[in-house]
């Protein structure tokens, strides 16, 4: 039998202001009916513009050329919109790593799902909401029947991604397409969106795996590629390239992943493996290095209590990680301590000044002091903004016209990103990109805190050992103190001296990084190292 999915030479270029770039270039590979393969790389390797390219979706201005381009025996070089329309949802559904964006705000979860279902005639309309209902729970959503009720924007971003799998999966599709599904959520949700993908597969469905996670890869993905520069540059079976990788970038990216092991150790390495550098040591905290304090911090929406007593304090150069599942409270806390969201009780104290429950012009003179940086960056930005102007409005009054140019390009700079975006929209960026300009924009005014929630998850490999390698150097040289949410374990346990653990909106855990994650003491804590995947590689256990 042919394989679902055949691709070969296939290149994809792009019209930009300076000329015509080349995203993909001449990559051949297919997918076999029931296999996964997943596609790994950095961001702008070309891996999310491989799988669009896969449902017509590879963008304006794209032009898309291949010797073959194949989909169940069909050859798409010359579909057009509405033949893809025929192809979306029924031959392939397509999972998108942002999940507020791609769902339409407009609507609520259930209409989005149940479109799918109307327009391939799935069911008629007397059995759309109970199937519905269904699609929710098969992705393991909460209380599924007032879920379908709410709009995308009143979702957590981990519930948001299981209802984009969902709507994927209405379809009853050959072949899914994932990119960056298990993005946004924790641990547990990931085990269980984990199992429901090798369901699907064991039923006969094909995966196109799109991500940054190695460890997902390692646990779900038949053969993988290695995508550099819009090049395969290496691929094999899962298992022998993970234990054995030939090319010196696939190295490069398996020495970057975060651990326990890698504590006190810089991540990023060279392509010829040079060893890791030690981290610079977090500045003496003294007893008066208090940064934050909060204290007894409550929110309720109508009968629901999100936040319930949450007490801690962060001290100049600390890291506090923050971890729990979607829907924990977790990012309440971090809007609450940003400014952004009133508690109903508890106090919150910055720099030694009370901080919540004031006016904003109370709290403005300091706000430059506390940034934020959120897990959706494209909400974050003035969709009429340059990359060159989101980062520069951050900067304040004191730096000149003319040095503004050359401080935002440090600061992307220092994030890993070029020059050449200075110009552009984010909303032409990847999802790494867009991430590296809000972290480039937050540490602009040099913030004595910044409130990290989730800043590395869009983030692949490479590119989170770089980001993370910078938060530990400003901790050490600038003394600036972190409050960082992940549901990344290993991302907590490498970077974070001290961690709480939440759990349907209080904190069930706390202590030092090294005794939570080595000896937990509740139950809640230990189910959520049970469902962390591992990656076995060639020099880790």
């Amino acid at each position: 039998m042919a394989p679902l999915v055949t691709v070969e030479d296939l290149h994809v270029d792009f019209d930009t202001p300076t000329g015509r770039v080349a995203a993909v270039r001449g990559i051949s590979f297919t997918v076999e009916r029931g296999e996964c393969v997943a596609v790994v790389g950095e961001s702008g390797s070309g891996k999310s513009v491989t799988a669009r390219t896969l449902v017509g979706l590879a963008g304006p201005g794209a032009r898309v050329r291949a010797a073959r381009l194949e989909l169940a025996d069909q050859d798409v070089r010359g579909h057009r919109p509405r033949d893809w329309r025929r192809v979306r949802g029924r031959l392939a559904g397509l999972v998108l790593q942002d999940a507020l964006v791609s769902l339409d705000p407009l609507r609520t979860v259930g209409a989005e799902i149940g479109e799918v279902l109307t327009t391939h005639g799935i069911v008629g309309r007397r059995e759309r909401a109970g199937r519905v209902g269904h699609l929710l729970d098969q992705v393991h959503l909460p209380e599924p029947e007032r879920r379908a009720r709410q709009y995308p924007h009143q979702l957590s971003g981990g519930l948001r991604q299981r209802a984009l799998i969902a709507s994927a999966i209405a379809g009853e599709p050959a072949l899914l397409i994932a990119d960056e599904p298990t993005t946004a959520l924790d641990v547990t949700v990931q085990a269980q969106i984990l199992r429901l993908l090798a369901e699907r597969r064991a039923a006969g469905v094909s995966l196109l795996l799109i991500s940054h996670d190695l460890a997902v890869v390692a646990q779900i993905a038949d053969r993988v590629l290695v995508l550099r520069d819009g090049r395969i540059v290496e691929h094999g079976p899962t298992d022998t390239l993970l234990r054995a990788p030939t090319h010196p970038y696939t190295r490069q990216l398996l020495a970057a992943v975060p651990s326990a092991t890698s504590r006190g150790r810089r991540l990023g390495v060279s392509e010829s493996g040079e060893a890791r550098a030690a981290l610079p040591a977090r500045p003496e905290v003294r007893a008066d290095d208090t940064v934050l304090d909060a204290a007894g911090l409550t929110k309720t929406y109508g009968d629901h209590t999100v936040v319930r007593d949450v007490s801690f304090t962060i001290a100049r150069g600390e890291t506090l990680g923050l971890v729990g599942e979607s829907g924990s409270g977790k990012s309440t806390v971090a809007r609450i301590v940003a400014g952004l969201l009133d508690a109903d009780a508890g106090a919150v104290t910055f720099e030694g000044v009370r901080w919540a429950g004031v006016p904003e012009r109370t709290r403005r003179p300091l706000r430059r002091r506390l940034q934020l940086i959120s897990q959706d960056p494209l909400s974050s930005f003035d969709p009429r903004y340059t990359v060159g102007r989101v980062v520069a409005e951050n900067l304040g009054g004191d730096v000149s016209r003319s040095e503004r140019r050359d401080r935002v390009v440090d600061l992307l700079r220092r994030v890993g990103l070029g020059a050449d975006l200075f110009d552009r929209h984010p909303r032409h960026l990847s999802g790494g990109q867009r991430q590296r300009v809000a972290i480039a924009r937050a540490i602009a005014p040099r913030p004595t805190l910044l409130v990290c929630d989730e800043p590395v998850s869009a983030l692949d490999v490479s590119v989170q050992a770089q980001v993370l390698d910078l938060l530990a150097d400003l901790r050490a040289t600038d003394g600036t103190a972190l409050l960082f949410i992940s549901h990344d374990l290993g991302v907590v346990h490498h970077l974070s001296d001290r961690v709480l653990v939440m759990h349907d909106g209080a904190v069930v855990e706390q202590g030092p990084v090294g005794d939570v994650f080595s000896y937990p003491r509740h139950d809640y804590t230990r189910s959520l190292l049970d469902a962390l995947p591992t990656l076995v590689t060639a020099g880790r256990p």
